[in-house]
């Protein structure tokens, strides 16, 4: 799978901003509610990284705190003078207010609370959402947020793309359980890699393959291979790759991945690469190639090359995930060098060496 452009220009821009779709967030955490219906309930959840004006993750667990059973919603905001991007609209329902601050509104974070009944309804909802400026611009690094990490059970947000890596790890530092969006190639980090590798983390059941469409602020330029600009003049664009990742239970992952014989994929498997053909071997590694994640031999037992969305099907119980094919922690794996002086797995198919794009080395469990 080639890395996606526009996660990319995002990195290297840090434009960060992308608004998750309302169905999608309300797709995953449907998942986990079937597993457990009271995953969430008497938790603290924390929505860093948040715009809660204009975040479904805001109103999403808002409108349905009283159905979940929380105990409180905290979303927190980054000030727009601390983002690269300066595209800020304040709301009516900021501007209305009597805490608004012409200066502060763009110097300092916010912070939405959700815990009781204000406003005598009878229930708690989205119009019980109390706000008040941060003291600080809401980077979740700050001590502030912090402090609001230690305090929350469950932490659950659109990270920036840029800072997925230091996010992951903030998260771990606290020892907090969590559920984030990101890019699957995430999962090959060296920093990310080894905590999916001793199943304490994986990923989320929802998404699996295909684009997801998030809005992006006006000014964000639409490079991606999809785009569109709705009737209300908001801004979308398509992104690659996208998964969920998360250490809660949702029962998916131990789902064994049925799979073919070695002999009936060379029989009948629907890729070309092995049909009829076979398995390549490795130059600089003692293991086979596997092209297709659903080509996996199901009877051999030595260690096998699988593409990364492998991740995708992942069962625990039924493989061992013994490394990865590229980068440093190749190198550690004992990889040799290959035809480019780099510890990366490195194949021959007629006389022409090649590097297949990020492999995961795994073996049946017996």
């Amino acid at each position: 799978m080639p890395r996606s452009h526009e996660l990319r220009q995002a990195r290297a821009a840090k434009k960060d901003e992308f608004y998750t779709q309302y169905l999608d967030i309300q797709k995953e955490v449907n998942a986990y509610l079937e597993y457990n219906p009271n995953v969430f309930r008497g938790k603290t959840i924390l929505l860093p990284c948040d715009d809660p004006e204009w975040s479904n993750f805001t109103r999403f667990f808002a409108e349905n705190f009283e159905r979940y059973g929380l105990k409180k919603l905290i979303s927190t905001s980054f000030a727009v003078e601390s983002k690269q991007s300066k595209w800020y609209e304040p709301t009516l329902f900021e501007t209305d207010s009597p805490k608004y601050d012409k200066d502060k509104t763009r110097t300092h974070g916010k912070i939405f609370v959700l815990d009781r009944d204000v406003n005598n309804s009878g229930r708690i909802d989205i119009d019980d959402l109390q706000w008040e400026y941060l003291q600080g611009d809401g980077d979740f690094r700050s001590k502030e947020i912090k402090a609001l990490r230690d305090e929350a059970d469950i932490i659950i947000t659109n990270p920036p793309f840029s800072l997925f890596r230091e996010f992951v790890a903030w998260i771990f530092e606290a020892n907090k359980q969590f559920l984030i969006l990101g890019n699957i190639n995430n999962a090959c980090y060296k920093e990310v890699f080894p905590l999916m590798q001793c199943n304490k983390m994986w990923l989320g059941p929802s998404i699996s393959s295909g684009d997801r469409e998030f809005r992006v602020p006006d000014e964000y330029p639409l490079e991606a291979a999809g785009w569109r600009i709705d009737d209300d003049g908001i801004h979308y664009i398509k992104v690659k790759g996208v998964r969920w990742f998360t250490n809660m239970e949702h029962g998916r992952h131990h789902e064994p991945y049925k799979l073919m014989t070695m002999a009936e994929n060379i029989k009948y498997s629907k890729h070309k690469e092995v049909k009829g053909i076979g398995y390549l071997h490795y130059d600089n590694y003692d293991a086979i190639d596997i092209p297709h994640s659903d080509a996996i031999p199901s009877d051999y037992d030595g260690v096998m090359g699988v593409p990364v969305t492998f991740f995708d099907k992942y069962c625990p119980e039924q493989y061992e995930i013994v490394g990865i094919g590229t980068g440093e922690l190749a190198g550690a794996l004992g990889i040799k060098k290959n035809y480019r002086g780099r510890t990366d797995l490195a194949l021959t198919k007629d006389g022409v060496s090649s590097c297949p794009y990020s492999r995961i080395l795994i073996r049946k469990k017996q």
